[in-house]
């Protein structure tokens, strides 16, 4: 990805500033209610026997690798001649369609009870990776190489993640030019049990009060409503890095 030359806009400056701050964040030590937070769950993790871990290591796995590399998600191709606030623009609306998406979907899965409930997943798993590729295609980056998705996946683990793995996600992203180059070419060599237990320990409890008789559609409204958007708004950030000369 080329990076653009002087940011003398207010608008780059601007930018600049948020991205410096979201950068810190991605940095900062785990709190003790993080550190809690991953030590419960960790613990309910030892207590679930192996079998059914394995099991939805591979749904998650098999369901990832057939939208990021079998089916091929549609997108736009690469845009090429556009200023960053331009870029950005069209970004946004793109982040609002696939969020509007998004709740719509929650709150009529989480209204049809369990069985639609589980539905979601997959459905709402869709929006977010076609809601990447929509992103990357904006900020000019070809979707087509395989390592460009994995990138797209790097985001994804560094939204719904502990901050104890936020910490190790976003090192590899800062330094991707370099990662990239050890990337294998091998995909199952990807770290997909990291991936799946991390994303599922991320947003278990709201998506298992989705499935409660009453709240479901409006706890699966929210809760799409605001993690696509997060997701969103990370993936800017992300880019942004590879766009913007280094702080």
């Amino acid at each position: 990805m080329r990076a653009e030359s002087n940011l003398t806009t207010s608008y780059d400056q601007q930018v600049q500033k948020e991205l410096s701050q979201w950068q810190k964040r991605m940095q900062k030590k785990p709190s003790f209610l993080n550190r809690f937070s991953k030590t419960t769950q960790e613990r309910i993790n030892r207590i679930i026997p192996e079998k059914i871990h394995g099991t939805i290591t591979t749904a998650i796995k098999q369901m990832t690798r057939a939208l990021i590399f079998g089916i091929g998600i549609t997108s736009s191709k690469p845009l090429v001649l556009a200023t960053l606030q331009e870029r950005e623009a069209a970004v946004l609306e793109t982040i609002r369609k696939h969020r509007n998406t998004a709740t719509a979907e929650g709150a009529i899965t989480g209204a049809g009870g369990l069985l639609l409930g589980l539905a979601d997943f997959p459905i709402w798993l869709t929006i977010k990776m076609k809601m990447l590729f929509d992103i990357a295609a904006l900020y000019g980056v070809d979707v087509k190489d395989y390592k460009e998705r994995i990138y797209l996946l790097h985001i994804f683990q560094l939204t719904f993640s502990s901050q104890q793995h936020r910490n190790r996600i976003y090192t590899t992203i800062a330094n991707w030019e370099k990662e990239k180059l050890l990337l294998p070419n091998d995909t199952n060599q990807f770290d997909w049990r990291s991936f799946q237990q991390e994303y599922r320990d991320y947003i278990d409890i709201a998506k298992l009060l989705q499935l409660v008789p009453g709240i479901g559609a409006v706890v699966g409204a929210y809760v799409n409503h605001r993690l696509t958007a997060k997701l969103g708004k990370y993936a800017m950030n992300a880019f942004r890095m590879r766009m913007i000369p280094s702080l």
